[in-house]
């Protein structure tokens, strides 16, 4: 497996990471045992970085993963887990704590879930705007400190927010959406971590399915999959952005490869500390995704995708509208 170093921290995880939380959470039903092959399948296959939220099912991701780690060596993978969105019964969202108070507690609670005596990189899931970022920062910092967090990560903050945290405590890595359909980042984001020093964890590099290859514009999602109110799949603009996803899939065929490995492999060339995560949940589509590391696209290649997929083209925002709200990073420098 491959490894790429998160920014100049020196900490080295594998070139691409699991992303977990649709085992457990909004993207419909999933089936646990798949779940667990994958991420054995994933661990056997030398990925180490392992992306969870405590908020992910409540907790059942985070127990879910535990599970499938039971028995195998705690230093052969990376834990990075996201806290302080608030949920309720329902799984509705009732907004963000980011109070030192509140990060003792939600690491506390992850510890027991996890069953491991540290988390290797700890991350506020979005900016609490009634928290500075420097106190919550800070209060990880005491955990790095007393030995129960390694790394401090930060999740969807602009570059101001960045340089901010960063002052307080060195920040590994900054895990935020990076696709070809979604390259806001490039603007002052990505300079910022280059500038600082700051790997970056992308999410959503399959656009939640719209660059996978696979997604028929006739699909029916179920009531739990929040794609059902995401604007890149609302009638208006799901056949757009498909369109635009077919024009990957000559060069693809060209190559002999996949769509979503052209989209992933994209996303890996666009900096070596950039490190995708895949939201595989059976390990048919991670093997898939794992055939992205062997693609180098050609110049030639780059160009025509450029002219396939133009930032920008993509129809509607990422988020809905109030969850953009709670994006730091959306936010105009």
């Amino acid at each position: 497996m491959q490894q790429r170093a998160l920014g100049d921290s020196g900490f080295h995880v594998s070139a691409l990471g699991l992303g977990c939380m649709g085992m457990s959470d909004l993207y419909g039903p999933a089936d646990r045992g798949d779940a667990i092959a994958t991420i054995h399948a994933a661990l056997d296959a030398g990925v180490t970085l392992l992306d969870t939220g405590d908020f992910y099912g409540m907790g059942h991701n985070e127990l879910l993963i535990a599970e499938a780690l039971r028995g195998r060596p705690r230093d052969g993978a990376v834990l990075s887990v996201k806290f302080g969105a608030l949920r309720d019964a329902r799984g509705g969202w009732s907004g963000v704590d980011c109070r030192p108070a509140a990060v003792k507690n939600f690491l506390a609670y992850s510890l027991r879930r996890l069953g491991t005596d540290h988390i290797d990189i700890y991350r506020p899931a979005r900016l609490d705007p009634a928290v500075p970022i420097e106190e919550t920062v800070g209060a990880i910092a005491d955990q790095v400190r007393a030995g129960l967090v390694r790394h401090i990560g930060l999740s969807e903050v602009g570059a101001d927010t960045l340089r901010r945290a960063h002052a307080v405590h060195p920040i590994v890595d900054l895990q935020i959406e990076y696709s070809l359909l979604s390259r806001g980042i490039e603007d002052a984001i990505l300079p910022a971590c280059r500038e600082l020093g700051v790997g970056i964890t992308a999410y959503g590099v399959l656009s939640r399915g719209l660059l996978s290859g696979h997604w028929s514009p006739d699909r029916q999602l179920p009531p739990t999959d929040f794609r059902r109110w995401s604007p890149r799949f609302a009638d208006e603009n799901i056949a757009r952005n498909l369109a635009l996803t077919d024009g990957l899939r000559g060069l693809a065929e060209a190559r002999g490869v996949t769509v979503a490995q052209v989209a992933i492999a994209w996303v890996l060339g666009r900096d070596p500390t950039v490190v995708p995560l895949i939201g595989a949940r059976r390990p048919q589509r991670l093997a898939e995704a794992l055939g992205a590391l062997d693609l180098a696209l050609s110049p030639d290649e780059l160009a025509s995708i450029e002219s396939l997929i133009p930032r920008g083209a993509a129809a509607g925002a990422r988020y809905p509208e109030a969850a953009m709200a709670h994006l730091d990073s959306e936010r105009p420098a």
